[in-house]
Protein backbone atom coordinates (compact mmCIF):
# COMPACT_ATOMS: atom_id res chain seq x y z
CA UNK A 1 0.00 0.00 0.00
CA UNK A 2 1.15 3.60 -0.87
CA UNK A 3 -0.01 6.41 1.24
CA UNK A 4 0.58 9.75 -0.51
CA UNK A 5 1.29 12.71 2.01
CA UNK A 6 0.55 15.98 1.06
CA UNK A 7 3.85 17.52 2.87
CA UNK A 8 3.33 21.25 2.59
CA UNK A 9 -0.23 21.18 3.51
CA UNK A 10 -1.05 22.17 7.09
CA UNK A 11 -0.22 25.00 9.59
CA UNK A 12 2.87 23.10 11.40
CA UNK A 13 4.23 22.38 7.95
CA UNK A 14 6.61 20.30 6.93
CA UNK A 15 8.16 19.65 9.82
CA UNK A 16 4.63 18.04 11.68
CA UNK A 17 4.52 16.15 8.43
CA UNK A 18 7.91 14.82 8.85
CA UNK A 19 7.68 13.77 12.13
CA UNK A 20 4.43 12.38 11.77
CA UNK A 21 5.32 10.02 9.18
CA UNK A 22 8.88 8.71 10.72
CA UNK A 23 7.01 8.60 14.02
CA UNK A 24 4.01 6.13 12.00
CA UNK A 25 6.36 4.12 9.46
CA UNK A 26 7.13 1.87 12.08
CA UNK A 27 3.55 1.28 13.19
CA UNK A 28 2.11 0.32 9.58
CA UNK A 29 2.37 -1.53 7.05
CA UNK A 30 2.48 0.52 3.99
CA UNK A 31 4.86 2.99 2.22
CA UNK A 32 5.12 6.93 3.16
CA UNK A 33 5.20 8.88 -0.38
CA UNK A 34 5.94 12.59 0.89
CA UNK A 35 5.21 14.85 -1.86
CA UNK A 36 6.18 18.61 -1.52
CA UNK A 37 9.14 20.84 -2.47
CA UNK A 38 12.42 18.09 -2.00
CA UNK A 39 15.10 21.12 -1.00
CA UNK A 40 12.80 22.34 1.87
CA UNK A 41 11.85 18.88 2.96
CA UNK A 42 15.58 17.60 2.89
CA UNK A 43 16.98 20.65 4.38
CA UNK A 44 14.09 19.73 7.57
CA UNK A 45 15.22 16.15 7.80
CA UNK A 46 18.80 17.15 7.60
CA UNK A 47 17.93 19.49 10.97
CA UNK A 48 15.53 17.10 12.61
CA UNK A 49 17.62 13.93 12.17
CA UNK A 50 20.62 14.60 10.64
CA UNK A 51 20.33 12.24 7.51
CA UNK A 52 21.08 13.44 3.95
CA UNK A 53 17.71 11.20 2.85
CA UNK A 54 14.52 10.15 4.26
CA UNK A 55 15.23 6.77 2.95
CA UNK A 56 18.31 6.21 5.51
CA UNK A 57 15.30 7.00 8.32
CA UNK A 58 13.06 4.01 6.28
CA UNK A 59 13.47 2.60 3.22
CA UNK A 60 9.30 2.77 3.27
CA UNK A 61 9.62 6.35 3.33
CA UNK A 62 9.89 8.47 -0.32
CA UNK A 63 9.68 12.01 -1.11
CA UNK A 64 7.91 13.45 -4.63
CA UNK A 65 9.15 16.94 -5.71
CA UNK A 66 6.62 19.32 -6.07
CA UNK A 67 7.88 23.14 -6.18
CA UNK A 68 4.36 24.67 -5.91
CA UNK A 69 2.36 24.69 -2.83
CA UNK A 70 -1.28 25.85 -2.24
CA UNK A 71 -2.02 28.12 0.37
CA UNK A 72 -4.88 28.72 2.67
CA UNK A 73 -5.42 32.02 1.09
CA UNK A 74 -5.37 31.04 -2.55
CA UNK A 75 -9.00 30.64 -4.48
CA UNK A 76 -9.78 26.63 -4.10
CA UNK A 77 -10.89 26.23 -8.25
CA UNK A 78 -8.22 28.23 -9.61
CA UNK A 79 -5.41 27.01 -7.59
CA UNK A 80 -5.92 23.18 -8.63
CA UNK A 81 -6.29 24.68 -12.37
CA UNK A 82 -3.43 26.59 -12.35
CA UNK A 83 -0.28 25.06 -9.69
CA UNK A 84 -0.02 22.28 -11.56
CA UNK A 85 3.44 21.44 -9.65
CA UNK A 86 1.54 21.81 -6.18
CA UNK A 87 2.09 19.57 -3.60
CA UNK A 88 -2.05 19.11 -3.68
CA UNK A 89 -2.25 18.72 -7.27
CA UNK A 90 0.62 16.47 -7.78
CA UNK A 91 -0.83 13.70 -5.31
CA UNK A 92 -4.32 14.18 -7.00
CA UNK A 93 -2.98 13.16 -9.95
CA UNK A 94 -0.39 10.35 -8.64
CA UNK A 95 -3.88 9.23 -6.74
CA UNK A 96 -5.78 9.14 -10.45
CA UNK A 97 -2.99 7.34 -12.13
CA UNK A 98 -3.09 4.59 -9.42
CA UNK A 99 0.34 5.81 -8.03
CA UNK A 100 -0.68 5.74 -4.86
CA UNK A 101 -3.98 4.56 -2.68
CA UNK A 102 -4.44 7.23 -0.58
CA UNK A 103 -4.33 10.74 -0.75
CA UNK A 104 -3.89 12.62 3.01
CA UNK A 105 -3.31 16.65 2.99
CA UNK A 106 -4.04 18.82 5.73
CA UNK A 107 -3.86 22.00 3.31
CA UNK A 108 -6.53 23.76 1.32
CA UNK A 109 -9.91 22.48 2.32
CA UNK A 110 -11.89 23.81 -0.33
CA UNK A 111 -8.64 22.82 -2.79
CA UNK A 112 -9.23 19.43 -1.82
CA UNK A 113 -12.62 19.41 -2.41
CA UNK A 114 -12.27 20.62 -5.88
CA UNK A 115 -9.14 18.52 -6.56
CA UNK A 116 -10.66 15.33 -5.55
CA UNK A 117 -14.42 16.45 -7.35
CA UNK A 118 -12.05 17.92 -10.83
CA UNK A 119 -8.69 15.45 -10.66
CA UNK A 120 -9.92 12.38 -9.52
CA UNK A 121 -13.98 12.64 -9.93
CA UNK A 122 -17.07 12.31 -8.51
CA UNK A 123 -18.70 8.22 -7.90
CA UNK A 124 -20.96 7.83 -9.98
CA UNK A 125 -24.59 9.14 -8.57
CA UNK A 126 -22.94 10.69 -6.48
CA UNK A 127 -24.08 14.90 -6.81
CA UNK A 128 -21.18 16.39 -4.08
CA UNK A 129 -18.87 14.50 -2.04
CA UNK A 130 -18.76 15.46 1.75
CA UNK A 131 -16.62 15.49 4.29
CA UNK A 132 -17.43 12.72 7.12
CA UNK A 133 -15.47 13.39 10.75
CA UNK A 134 -16.06 11.18 13.89
CA UNK A 135 -16.60 12.61 16.92
CA UNK A 136 -16.85 11.14 20.70
CA UNK A 137 -20.11 10.39 21.74
CA UNK A 138 -21.58 8.85 25.49
CA UNK A 139 -19.77 5.04 25.39
CA UNK A 140 -19.61 5.43 21.81
CA UNK A 141 -18.82 7.81 18.88
CA UNK A 142 -20.60 9.12 16.01
CA UNK A 143 -20.06 10.54 12.17
CA UNK A 144 -20.42 14.32 11.52
CA UNK A 145 -21.29 14.46 8.02
CA UNK A 146 -21.11 17.11 6.10
CA UNK A 147 -17.96 18.77 8.57
CA UNK A 148 -17.19 21.77 5.75
CA UNK A 149 -17.01 20.39 2.10
CA UNK A 150 -20.27 22.03 1.03
CA UNK A 151 -21.44 25.74 2.80
CA UNK A 152 -24.44 25.74 0.14
CA UNK A 153 -26.40 22.40 0.26
CA UNK A 154 -29.73 21.48 -2.07
CA UNK A 155 -31.90 18.40 0.06
CA UNK A 156 -30.53 15.89 -2.29
CA UNK A 157 -27.08 16.26 -1.13
CA UNK A 158 -28.56 15.82 2.90
CA UNK A 159 -29.93 12.65 0.87
CA UNK A 160 -26.87 11.16 -0.31
CA UNK A 161 -24.96 12.23 2.77
CA UNK A 162 -27.05 9.79 4.90
CA UNK A 163 -26.79 7.06 1.95
CA UNK A 164 -22.63 7.24 1.98
CA UNK A 165 -22.86 7.38 6.37
CA UNK A 166 -24.76 5.04 6.65
CA UNK A 167 -22.65 2.85 4.17
CA UNK A 168 -19.71 3.96 5.61
CA UNK A 169 -21.08 3.42 8.87
CA UNK A 170 -21.94 -0.18 7.90
CA UNK A 171 -18.72 -1.08 6.22
CA UNK A 172 -16.23 -0.10 8.51
CA UNK A 173 -17.65 -0.04 11.70
CA UNK A 174 -19.94 -3.13 11.32
CA UNK A 175 -23.22 -1.51 12.83
CA UNK A 176 -25.60 -3.42 11.62
CA UNK A 177 -28.61 -0.35 11.17
CA UNK A 178 -26.99 2.37 12.01
CA UNK A 179 -29.59 5.55 13.34
CA UNK A 180 -29.32 8.57 11.47
CA UNK A 181 -30.35 12.15 12.77
CA UNK A 182 -30.51 15.44 10.96
CA UNK A 183 -28.83 18.08 12.88
CA UNK A 184 -31.69 20.81 13.65
CA UNK A 185 -33.08 24.04 16.23
CA UNK A 186 -35.42 21.11 17.47
CA UNK A 187 -36.99 17.04 17.12
CA UNK A 188 -40.16 18.29 15.88
CA UNK A 189 -40.87 18.22 12.28
CA UNK A 190 -41.85 21.62 11.75
CA UNK A 191 -38.40 22.93 13.18
CA UNK A 192 -36.10 25.02 11.11
CA UNK A 193 -35.06 26.63 8.12
CA UNK A 194 -36.35 25.58 4.43
CA UNK A 195 -33.86 23.37 3.78
CA UNK A 196 -33.59 21.66 7.13
CA UNK A 197 -38.05 21.42 7.03
CA UNK A 198 -38.05 19.86 3.09
CA UNK A 199 -34.62 17.62 4.21
CA UNK A 200 -36.44 16.01 6.98
CA UNK A 201 -39.64 15.25 4.91
CA UNK A 202 -37.54 14.12 1.89
CA UNK A 203 -35.57 11.82 4.87
CA UNK A 204 -38.52 10.46 6.52
CA UNK A 205 -40.05 9.57 3.11
CA UNK A 206 -37.36 7.37 1.07
CA UNK A 207 -35.17 6.68 3.81
CA UNK A 208 -36.90 2.59 3.71
CA UNK A 209 -36.56 3.32 -0.40
CA UNK A 210 -32.57 4.34 -0.25
CA UNK A 211 -31.15 2.09 2.48
CA UNK A 212 -31.00 3.95 5.57
CA UNK A 213 -32.33 4.21 9.12
CA UNK A 214 -33.57 7.75 9.87
CA UNK A 215 -33.77 8.63 13.86
CA UNK A 216 -35.53 12.23 12.52
CA UNK A 217 -34.18 15.80 13.83
CA UNK A 218 -31.80 15.88 16.76
CA UNK A 219 -30.57 18.99 18.70
CA UNK A 220 -26.64 19.28 18.69
CA UNK A 221 -26.61 18.90 22.36
CA UNK A 222 -28.03 15.84 22.18
CA UNK A 223 -25.46 14.09 19.09
CA UNK A 224 -23.41 13.33 21.49
CA UNK A 225 -25.65 11.33 23.32
CA UNK A 226 -24.83 8.12 21.56
CA UNK A 227 -28.26 8.13 20.70
CA UNK A 228 -27.34 8.75 17.34
CA UNK A 229 -24.52 6.69 14.75
CA UNK A 230 -24.85 9.93 12.39
CA UNK A 231 -25.88 13.39 12.59
CA UNK A 232 -26.09 14.92 9.12
CA UNK A 233 -26.29 18.51 8.07
CA UNK A 234 -24.99 21.08 5.53
CA UNK A 235 -21.33 21.60 5.46
CA UNK A 236 -21.88 25.08 6.95
CA UNK A 237 -23.25 24.04 10.16
CA UNK A 238 -21.85 20.82 10.13
CA UNK A 239 -18.01 22.94 10.32
CA UNK A 240 -19.27 25.53 13.13
CA UNK A 241 -20.55 21.83 15.22
CA UNK A 242 -17.59 20.45 14.76
CA UNK A 243 -15.30 23.41 15.35
CA UNK A 244 -17.07 23.94 18.61
CA UNK A 245 -17.19 20.54 19.54
CA UNK A 246 -13.06 20.43 19.29
CA UNK A 247 -12.83 23.98 21.36
CA UNK A 248 -15.13 22.58 24.39
CA UNK A 249 -12.34 19.05 24.78
CA UNK A 250 -9.93 21.42 24.71
CA UNK A 251 -11.02 23.93 27.17
CA UNK A 252 -12.63 20.97 29.41
CA UNK A 253 -8.75 19.67 29.36
CA UNK A 254 -7.41 22.80 30.19
CA UNK A 255 -9.69 23.32 32.97
CA UNK A 256 -8.81 19.95 34.33
CA UNK A 257 -5.13 20.72 33.95
CA UNK A 258 -5.41 24.06 35.77
CA UNK A 259 -7.31 22.52 38.60
CA UNK A 260 -5.19 19.86 39.15
CA UNK A 261 -1.99 21.92 39.50
CA UNK A 262 -3.61 24.36 41.87
CA UNK A 263 -1.95 23.53 44.61
CA UNK A 264 -0.16 20.32 46.17
CA UNK A 265 -3.49 19.42 48.43
CA UNK A 266 -5.26 19.74 44.62
CA UNK A 267 -2.22 17.19 43.28
CA UNK A 268 -2.52 14.67 46.17
CA UNK A 269 -6.64 14.87 46.54
CA UNK A 270 -6.98 13.74 42.72
CA UNK A 271 -4.36 11.51 42.27
CA UNK A 272 -7.08 8.58 42.81
CA UNK A 273 -8.87 9.89 40.06
CA UNK A 274 -6.16 10.39 37.74
CA UNK A 275 -6.64 7.41 35.83
CA UNK A 276 -10.76 7.87 35.45
CA UNK A 277 -9.48 11.76 33.86
CA UNK A 278 -6.40 10.82 31.89
CA UNK A 279 -9.32 8.33 29.86
CA UNK A 280 -11.80 11.58 29.49
CA UNK A 281 -8.92 14.13 28.35
CA UNK A 282 -8.41 10.97 26.00
CA UNK A 283 -12.34 10.47 24.92
CA UNK A 284 -12.43 14.08 24.51
CA UNK A 285 -9.30 14.55 22.55
CA UNK A 286 -10.35 15.31 18.73
CA UNK A 287 -6.62 14.21 17.74
CA UNK A 288 -7.92 10.99 18.50
CA UNK A 289 -10.20 10.42 16.16
CA UNK A 290 -7.57 11.33 13.14
CA UNK A 291 -8.80 13.14 9.88
CA UNK A 292 -12.47 13.42 8.02
CA UNK A 293 -12.65 11.33 4.95
CA UNK A 294 -14.00 12.68 1.98
CA UNK A 295 -16.60 10.34 0.99
CA UNK A 296 -18.46 10.33 -3.07
CA UNK A 297 -14.97 10.74 -4.64
CA UNK A 298 -14.04 7.69 -6.57
CA UNK A 299 -10.47 7.21 -4.47
CA UNK A 300 -9.65 7.43 -0.68
CA UNK A 301 -8.87 11.04 0.22
CA UNK A 302 -8.33 12.16 3.83
CA UNK A 303 -8.89 15.61 5.11
CA UNK A 304 -6.47 16.23 8.02
CA UNK A 305 -6.79 18.77 10.54
CA UNK A 306 -4.73 21.81 9.44
CA UNK A 307 -3.12 21.97 12.80
CA UNK A 308 -2.02 18.84 12.79
CA UNK A 309 0.75 17.90 14.73
CA UNK A 310 2.89 15.00 14.81
CA UNK A 311 0.73 12.97 17.23
CA UNK A 312 -2.09 13.86 14.88
CA UNK A 313 -0.55 13.21 11.74
CA UNK A 314 0.11 9.35 13.20
CA UNK A 315 -3.60 9.04 13.82
CA UNK A 316 -4.40 9.94 10.04
CA UNK A 317 -2.09 7.69 8.02
CA UNK A 318 -3.32 4.68 10.80
CA UNK A 319 -6.95 6.17 9.78
CA UNK A 320 -5.43 5.83 5.78
CA UNK A 321 -4.28 2.59 6.00
CA UNK A 322 -7.82 1.24 7.57
CA UNK A 323 -10.09 3.24 4.86
CA UNK A 324 -7.28 1.45 1.97
CA UNK A 325 -8.34 -2.04 3.51
CA UNK A 326 -11.96 -1.39 4.74
CA UNK A 327 -12.51 -0.92 0.69
CA UNK A 328 -15.13 1.89 1.19
CA UNK A 329 -14.63 3.54 -1.48
CA UNK A 330 -15.19 0.28 -3.58
CA UNK A 331 -18.29 -0.46 -1.72
CA UNK A 332 -19.78 3.27 -2.46
CA UNK A 333 -19.28 2.66 -5.77
CA UNK A 334 -20.84 -0.91 -5.75
CA UNK A 335 -24.13 0.43 -4.02
CA UNK A 336 -24.96 3.75 -6.54
CA UNK A 337 -24.38 1.27 -9.51
CA UNK A 338 -27.88 0.62 -8.98
CA UNK A 339 -28.89 4.41 -7.91
CA UNK A 340 -30.52 6.95 -10.57
CA UNK A 341 -29.49 10.14 -9.89
CA UNK A 342 -32.11 11.64 -12.11
CA UNK A 343 -34.66 9.50 -10.01
CA UNK A 344 -33.55 11.32 -6.76
CA UNK A 345 -34.33 14.43 -8.66
CA UNK A 346 -37.10 13.09 -8.81
CA UNK A 347 -37.85 11.82 -5.36
CA UNK A 348 -36.55 15.88 -4.64
CA UNK A 349 -38.91 17.40 -6.75
CA UNK A 350 -42.41 15.24 -5.99
CA UNK A 351 -41.05 16.39 -2.48
CA UNK A 352 -41.34 19.95 -3.00
CA UNK A 353 -44.42 19.91 -4.51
Amino acid sequence: MKILFDAMGGDNAPEANIRGAVSAISEIDAEIILIGNEKILKEKIKEIYGKDSIEEINDRLKIINAEEEITMEDSPTKAIKTKKDSSMVVGFNMLKNCEGDVFLSAGNSGALLAGATLLVGRIKGIDRPALAAMLPAFESRFLLMDAGANTNCKTINILQFAQMASIYLKNTYKIENPKIGLLNNGTEETKGNELMKESYKLLKENSEAYGFNFYGNIEGREAFSGEVDAVVTDGFTGNIFLKTTEGVGKMVKSNLKKEASRSIFSKISLLPAMPIIKRFGKSMDYKEYGGALFLGVKKPVIKAHGSSDEKLFVYTLKQAVNFVNDKTVDNIIEKYKDIDLNKQVDVVTQNKN
